[in-house]
């Protein structure tokens, strides 16, 4: 090979390595709103959970209406 192939494939090499670690960060980025997002959920699930089983007064408000 001649040198311009070299240099040609040492320039493409070195893209690749700068693309994969912009990738890698909005990966690992992309993680970290995941678990954000994952704990608001559970929080929530939770809350809503604690809301619909029991109502201010302790009796259960999340039962069948008596029409059913």
């Amino acid at each position: 090979m001649n040198d311009d192939r070299i240099i040609e494939l040492e320039i493409k090499t070195a893209y690749q390595e700068d693309l994969l670690q912009e990738l890698n960060k909005i990966v690992g980025q992309q993680q970290q709103q995941i678990n954000r997002l994952e704990a608001t959920c559970r929080l929530l699930n939770d809350r809503i959970t604690s809301l619909s089983t029991v109502g201010g007064s302790g009796e259960v408000i999340d039962e069948v209406p008596p029409h059913y």
